[in-house]
C-alpha cells in the first residue's frame, strides 16, 4: 500500500499513476478490514490530490472515486459480515468521512465531479456523496447548502437518461433531504414533485419496482412535517396525479410484495398531507382537493373491494379516516358509501361489524375504531344519525337490517372485552360535545332477557360495572359514563336515581387493591367527581353537600384526590394523549382514548377544587352559576334577538338598496321632467311673445287685406279706364284715317288733331299717376313681408338661445328636483303644469297654423297683384308706343300742313295765321264738345 501510494504521488507517467490507483481500489475491496483501514489512512490524501490534478483523465478519476467509496462506505457483502464487525465498521466509515469533509473544498470538488456527464466519473461520484451523507448527514448537508448551486446540481441527476444514475440520484436525494427543511424546500422548488411523479408513472405506479418505492420515500421526506412543501404540492395540483395510484383493478389476486410495499407508501403519502398534526387550514384544503379529484372515492372502492391484503386494507382504513376527519363534505360522502352486498349495507355498518368481531385482526379493529372516531369528529349530523338508530322510534322492527347503534350495543355487552372497550369508546365519540344527544340516549331501553322488563342503557352499563367484569371492559364503560355525564345535569340525575351506584363507586375507591385495579379506582373517582360537579341538587338524598360528606367519611378527601390522580400518572394515559390514532402494541394496552384524555385534563383540577369547597362556597357558586345561567339565558335571548335584528337589518338594507335605486331613478325622472317643464315654460314664454307679435302682425295683415281690397277696386277701375282708352284710341285712329282722307279740310282736321293731342296728354298723365300709386302699394307690401320674415328669424334665434340656456340650466334644475320635499306632490303639480302647457302649446300651434294660412293667402294675393301689375305695365308700355306713333304721325301731318300752307301762299291762296287757327280750333272744340254731349 505504501509503495502504491508513493507511485501515485511521485510517478510522472499517467499510466503508472492510473495502475497504482487501480491497485489501491482492489485492496480497498479486499475481505480483510485491515487493508481498508491502511488504504484509508495512507492513500486518502493522495486520492484527493488525484481528483484535483488529473481531471482530464476520466479513468483515473473513476478509480479514485471508487477507492474512496470503498474506504468510506460500510456496504460489505453479506457473507463477509460477522456479528462483531458492524459497530467497528460504522465507526471506521464515519471517521474517514469526518477526515474527508474536514476540508469543505473536498465536498465542493465532489459536486463538480458529479456534474460531469462521463458515466465512469458521475456514477462513482454519486455513490461516494450518498455514502458521505449516510455517515455524516447534517454536516455534509450544511456544506452542500452553502456551496453555490449545490442542491440544483444534484437535481440534474433526476433528468439523466441513464437509469442507474437516475435511480442512485433518487437515493442520494433521499439522504440529502433527511430532516433538513431548507434543503427540502429547495429540492421541491427545483421541480422535484413533477420529476418524481413522472418517474412513478413511467415505472407503472403501484405495479412498479423498487424505483417507485425510492421515489415515494423521497416524496415522504419532502412532504412530512413541511407545511410549505405540502402547500406547494397542493397548489401545484399534484394531489390530482395521485388518484391513478389507487386504481388497482378487480384482479386483486396478483399482489406482489413490491406492490404491497408501494401501495403502503402511497397511502402513507396521502396521510402525510391530511395528518391531524398539520395546521387545520392546510389539512382541510387537502381534504377538499382529495374529494373533488375523486381520490377519496377511489380509496373507498379499495375499502369495499374483496381480496385486498389485510395490511393494505388496514392502512386504507386509516387513510380514509384522516381524509374525512373534521371535513363535513367528506364525512357526508363516507356516510353514503355502500358495500357491494345484497342487500347493500352502509360502509360504516360493515366496518363496525369487523370492529366487534373478535376473529378479525387486532390492527384492523383499531383502524375501524379510528375510522369511526374520525367520522364523528366535529360531525353533529353523523352523531345524531348514529344515536337515532338506538332510539325506539327508529329501530327496524323486522330485524332484517342491522344498524350501527345495534352493533355498538351488541359489542358493548358481548363477552369479548376488546369489543366492549371499542364499542364503549365509539359510543362515547357519538356523544362528544353534544348535550342534546346525551339527553336523548337516556331514552334507550334494552331487553335483557325474556320475561323481564326492559332496562335503560345507563342502568345496564352500571349493572355490568358492578358485576366485576374484566378491567378493560370496566375501563371502557367508565370512560363512556364519564363522557355521558359530563356537562349534562339530567344524565347525572338519572345516574344518581339508582341507589346502588354511589355505594358501588365509594366502595371501589375506598378499597386498597392492586396496581391493575388502581386505574379503575381513578376512573370511579372521576365519575363520582363528575356526579358532584354537574349535580343540580334535584335529588334530596344526593345533593352536592351530602355527597361530599360521604366522601369525607368513607374515603377521605386526600385519598380521593390521590386516586383521581392515578389516571393522569398512568403510562398508557400519556401514550394515548400523544395522537388521535389508537396505536397499541397489544390488546392489553388498549385502555385510554385520545379524546378522553382531553376530558380528564379539563375536569381533574375542577373536581379537586369542588371537593374542598365548603357548603357556603357551594351556595355562592350555585348562585353564581344561576346568575351565569340567567346571564347565559339573557345572552342567548339577546343573541337570538340580535340574529333576528340582523335578519331584519339585512332585509331593511335590501329594501333600502331597492328604495335608493328607485329613488335615484325617480330623481332622474324628476330632473328630466323639471328640465322638460322648464323647456316647455321657455317655449310657452316664447310663444306668448310670438303671439303678441303675431297679433300685431295680424292687425297689420288685416290692414294689408283692406289695402288689397282697395287695390282690387282701383285695378277694376283702371281696367275700365283702359278699356275706355282703348275705345278712344280706336276712335282716334278712325279720326286719323278720316283726316288722311279729308286733307282738304285742314282746319277741321287741325282742330280735331289739337283736341286729340290734349286728350292724349291728359290720359297719359292720369295713367302714370295710377301706375305710381300701384307701385308704391306693392313696395309697402314687400317691406311688410320683409319685416315679418325678419321678426320670424329673430324669434328663431331667441328660441335657440333659450334652448342652449335650458341645457346649461339642467344641473341646477336637477339639484332643485333632488332637493324637492315631496316627490309625489311635485309629480302631481308637474303633470298638471305639463297638461296645461301642452294644451296652451296646442292652441298656440293652431293659431300659428292659422296665421301661416293667412300669411300664405296674403302672399298669394300679393303674387296675383304683382302679375296684374306686370300686365298693366305691359299695357301702359304698349299705349306709350301707340302714343309715340300718333305723335310721329301728328308731326308728319304738321310738316305736311306747313308745306301745304307754303304752297297755298305761293299759289296766292289766303292762309290764316296760327293765332287765328288756334282760336278757330278752340271754337271748333267747343262745338265738338256740345255735339258730343248731345250725342
Amino acid at each position: 500500500i505504501q509503495k502504491l501510494c508513493d507511485r501515485v504521488a511521485s510517478s510522472t507517467l499517467l499510466d503508472d499513476r492510473r495502475d497504482a490507483v487501480r491497485a489501491l481500489k482492489s485492496l480497498s475491496k479486499a475481505s480483510t478490514e485491515k487493508y481498508r483501514l491502511e488504504v484509508g489512512i495512507q492513500a486518502m490524501e493522495h486520492l484527493i490530490h488525484v481528483l484535483q490534478t488529473d481531471r482530464s483523465d476520466s479513468e483515473i478519476i473513476g478509480y479514485a472515486l471508487d477507492t474512496l467509496y470503498n474506504v468510506i462506505s460500510n456496504d460489505l457483502e453479506e457473507e463477509e459480515q460477522e456479528e462483531n464487525l458492524p459497530k467497528q465498521v460504522d465507526d471506521l466509515g464515519s471517521q474517514f468521512t469526518e477526515i474527508f469533509i474536514k476540508q469543505q473544498e473536498n465536498v465542493t470538488l465532489l459536486l463538480t465531479l458529479v456534474e460531469e456527464f462521463d458515466f465512469h466519473v458521475r456514477w462513482p461520484g454519486v455513490k461516494l456523496l450518498t455514502s458521505l451523507l449516510k455517515q455524516q448527514g447534517p454536516q455534509v448537508q450544511q456544506i452542500i447548502l452553502v456551496s453555490p448551486m449545490g442542491v440544483s446540481r444534484l437535481m440534474d441527476l433526476l433528468a439523466d437518461s441513464r437509469e442507474v444514475i437516475r435511480n442512485d440520484g433518487v437515493l442520494l436525494l433521499q439522504q440529502l433531504t433527511k430532516s433538513n427543511a431548507a434543503i427540502q424546500k429547495i429540492v421541491a422548488f427545483e421541480n422535484a414533485f413533477e420529476r418524481l411523479l413522472d418517474i412513478v408513472t413511467e415505472e407503472g405506479n403501484s405495479d412498479g419496482g423498487i424505483v417507485v418505492e425510492d421515489c415515494l420515500l423521497l416524496l415522504q421526506n419532502l412532504l412530512k412535517n413541511n407545511n410549505s412543501n405540502q402547500n406547494f404540492f397542493k397548489e401545484g395540483s399534484y394531489i390530482q396525479r395521485m388518484k391513478p395510484w389507487f386504481e388497482v383493478g378487480d384482479d386483486n389476486c396478483g399482489w406482489s410484495a413490491q406492490k404491497v410495499t408501494n401501495l403502503h407508501l402511497m397511502l402513507q403519502l396521502v396521510r402525510v398531507l391530511v395528518s391531524p398534526t398539520n395546521p387545520p387550514g392546510a389539512t382541510s384544503s387537502c381534504q377538499k382537493a382529495m374529494f373533488h379529484c375523486g381520490l377519496l372515492q377511489q380509496l373507498c372502492t379499495i375499502l369495499m373491494a374483496t381480496g385486498v391484503p389485510a395490511d393494505i386494507l388496514t392502512e386504507t382504513i386509516n387513510t380514509v379516516s384522516e381524509v374525512i376527519r373534521g371535513c363535513q363534505m367528506n364525512q357526508d360522502y363516507f356516510a353514503s358509501v355502500n358495500a357491494p352486498s345484497n342487500p347493500p349495507r352502509p360502509a360504516i355498518v360493515v366496518l363496525l361489524m369487523s370492529m366487534v368481531n373478535e376473529r378479525q385482526p387486532f390492527v384492523l379493529r383499531c383502524a375501524v375504531l379510528y375510522c369511526f372516531q374520525c367520522f364523528l369528529y366535529k360531525n353533529q349530523k353523523g352523531q345524531g344519525e348514529i344515536v337515532s338508530t338506538l332510539l325506539p322510534s327508529t329501530i327496524d322492527a323486522t330485524g332484517n337490517s342491522v344498524s350501527a347503534g345495534q352493533l355498538l350495543c351488541g359489542g358493548l355487552f358481548s363477552t369479548d372485552s376488546l369489543s366492549n372497550w371499542c364499542a364503549a369508546v365509539a359510543l362515547a365519540h357519538a356523544l362528544q360535545e353534544n348535550a342534546t344527544l346525551k339527553e336523548q340516549l337516556l331514552r334507550v331501553q334494552l331487553a335483557t332477557s325474556i320475561g323481564n322488563p326492559p332496562v335503560s342503557l345507563l342502568q345496564q352499563c352500571t349493572n355490568i360495572l358492578s358485576q366485576g367484569s374484566k378491567v378493560q371492559t370496566r375501563v371502557g364503560l367508565l370512560m363512556l359514563l364519564c363522557t355521558w355525564l359530563s356537562n349534562c345535569s339530567i344524565a347525572v340525575t338519572h345516574f344518581l336515581h339508582n341507589p346502588a351506584n354511589i355505594p358501588f363507586l365509594t366502595g371501589q375507591i375506598a378499597e386498597n387493591l392492586g396496581e391493575e385495579e388502581q386505574l379503575v379506582q381513578g376512573l370511579c373517582a372521576l365519575l363520582l367527581g363528575i356526579s358532584i360537579y354537574y349535580n343540580d341538587n334535584s335529588l334530596e338524598n344526593y345533593r352536592k353537600e351530602k355527597l361530599k360528606q360521604l366522601i369525607e367519611k368513607r374515603i377521605g378527601r386526600e385519598n380521593f384526590i390521590e386516586k383521581l390522580g392515578f389516571i393522569s400518572k398512568h403510562e398508557l394515559y400519556s401514550r394515548a394523549a400523544q395522537k388521535p390514532q389508537p396505536s397499541f402494541s397489544s390488546p392489553d394496552h388498549m385502555m385510554f382514548d385520545h379524546e378522553f384524555t382531553k376530558l380528564v385534563k379539563e375536569l381533574e383540577g375542577v373536581i379537586s377544587k369542588a371537593i374542598y369547597k365548603s357548603s357556603e362556597e357551594d351556595k355562592k357558586e350555585e348562585e353564581v352559576k344561576k346568575t351565569l345561567e340567567q346571564h347565559d339565558n339573557i345572552v342567548t335571548h339577546y343573541k337570538k334577538v340580535i340574529r333576528e335584528q340582523d335578519q331584519e337589518l339585512d332585509e331593511l338594507k335590501q329594501r333600502i338598496n331597492t328604495l335608493t335605486s328607485q329613488n335615484e331613478q325617480l330623481q332622474a325622472t324628476v330632473t328630466q321632467q323639471v328640465s322638460q317643464i322648464q323647456q316647455h315654460k321657455d317655449q310657452y314664454n316664447l310663444l306668448k311673445v310670438q303671439l303678441g307679435k303675431d297679433a300685431q302682425h295680424h292687425n297689420s295683415h288685416s290692414d294689408t287685406f283692406q289695402m288689397n281690397g282697395i287695390q282690387m277696386e282701383e285695378a277694376s277701375k283702371l281696367k275700365e279706364e283702359l278699356e275706355e282708352w282703348k275705345n278712344k284710341h280706336e276712335l282716334l285712329q278712325g279720326q286719323l284715317r278720316e283726316k288722311d282722307s279729308v286733307i282738304e279740310k285742314l282746319k277741321s282736321s287741325q282742330l280735331e288733331v289739337g283736341t286729340t293731342e290734349q286728350s292724349l296728354q291728359t290720359s297719359k298723365s292720369g295713367g302714370l299717376e295710377h301706375n305710381n300709386e300701384l307701385q308704391k302699394e306693392l313696395e309697402t307690401l314687400r317691406s311688410q313681408i320683409e319685416l315679418q320674415s325678419a321678426e320670424i328669424s329673430k324669434l328663431q334665434i331667441e328660441n335657440q338661445k333659450l334652448q342652449v340656456m335650458n341645457t346649461t340650466a339642467d344641473p341646477a334644475l336637477g339639484d332643485s328636483g333632488a332637493t324637492a320635499a315631496n316627490n309625489s306632490e311635485l309629480e302631481g303639480r308637474l303633470e298638471q303644469e305639463i297638461k296645461e302647457l301642452k294644451s296652451e302649446v296646442k292652441a298656440l300651434s293652431e293659431e300659428k297654423e292659422s296665421l301661416k294660412q293667412h300669411l300664405d293667402s296674403s302672399s298669394s294675393t300679393v303674387a296675383i297683384l304683382q302679375d296684374e301689375k306686370s300686365k298693366l305695365q305691359q299695357e301702359v308700355a304698349e299705349s306709350k308706343k301707340e302714343q309715340d306713333d300718333l305723335l310721329v304721325l301728328l308731326a308728319d301731318q304738321d310738316q305736311k300742313l306747313s308745306a301745304l300752307k307754303i304752297k297755298l301762299k305761293d299759289l296766292g291762296v289766303p292762309v290764316e295765321d296760327e293765332d287765328d287757327i288756334e282760336s278757330g280750333d278752340q271754337g271748333d272744340e267747343d262745338e265738338d264738345g256740345d255735339e258730343e254731349e248731345q250725342d
